[in-house]
């Protein structure tokens, strides 16, 4: 079985799908997936801070079950957790939304399995995914790439969050995310729960770059992160295209490779609208 972790609100669906497409077309299907998706209610923050709709689940794992009939997605409401534990905490409202701090709750969460993959939602596997999960992450509490930017301004081990191969037995023993949660409820972050984590950790396990390339798409990368980038021309400056902004993806990076994922995109989210459209009727 392979694990993999999401976090988000409903607003995150375009991620799920597209990085969900990537894994399930890149990879070879003859072991099932379970995809975790952990959400929450804090609708009192932000109007669209709400839940991950059962509409959009229900479709999720249909699609799922489409190219692997074993595998499944299994939505986890944290709310009571987050309210338990970060309501009013100083990272509520840091530079990234509140979902961000929710994978910290993957040591509480019952029924977890030991190893678990963390994704952000913007990201497209180019290789097979076996290439990262399957790393020996024994004895470690994490295992994760360096970020392109932090390494340079920060220091050469700065890990990007964003992709997290857990070895939740190890992280449980020395208390990796409880000490990341007493640090996120007990001071303001730069960069809030990737601080908190890097802060915590004991021992990782460096993954190369091409596990979370932020920047370039090489034929080795296996993991490309639409994270915010910095771009030189036509002047300095920095953007955010996602995966699902097809037309930039063509526009800006020239990206084709990714050309069968984000067309079934496009197909299955018409499909979405056209059948809650219907159902609406």
């Amino acid at each position: 079985m392979i694990n993999i972790l999401y976090c988000g609100n409903d607003t995150v669906f375009d991620g799920l799908l597209t990085c969900t497409l990537s894994i399930l077309k890149r990879s070879k299907l003859d072991e099932p997936f379970t995809f975790y998706v952990f959400t929450m209610d804090v609708s009192h923050l932000k109007d669209s801070y709400v839940p991950i709709s059962n509409a959009h689940m229900d479709f999720f794992n249909k699609v799922i079950k489409k190219y692997s009939p074993k595998s499944k997605a299994v939505l986890i409401d944290v709310t009571d957790i987050y309210m338990r534990e970060f309501d009013k905490c100083p990272n509520e409202g840091a530079y990234c939304s509140p979902y961000t701090l929710i994978r910290l709750f993957a040591d509480i969460v019952e029924g977890m399995p030991d190893k678990l993959l963390y994704l952000d939602a913007d990201i497209l596997f180019n290789r097979d995914i076996r290439l990262l999960y399957n790393t020996n992450i024994d004895g470690y509490e994490y295992a994760a790439a360096c970020d392109h930017y932090g390494k340079y301004l920060v220091k050469p081990d700065y890990i990007n969050a964003g992709v997290i191969l857990f070895n939740l037995k190890v992280a449980k023993e020395t208390g990796l995310l409880k000490k990341a949660r007493a640090l996120i409820k007990s001071k303001r972050l730069p960069f809030a729960d990737q601080s908190a984590l890097i802060r915590a950790t004991t021992k990782k396990k460096l993954l190369a770059q091409k596990f979370n390339d932020q920047k370039f798409l090489h034929k080795s990368t296996v993991v490309r992160h639409f994270s915010k980038r910095l771009f030189w021309l036509p002047y300095p400056h920095t953007d955010n295209i996602k995966q699902w902004h097809v037309s930039d993806v063509h526009r800006v990076f020239k990206y084709y490779q990714f050309d069968d994922v984000l067309y079934e995109y496009i197909y299955l989210k018409n499909k979405f609208d056209n059948e809650v459209l219907h159902n609406e009727q």
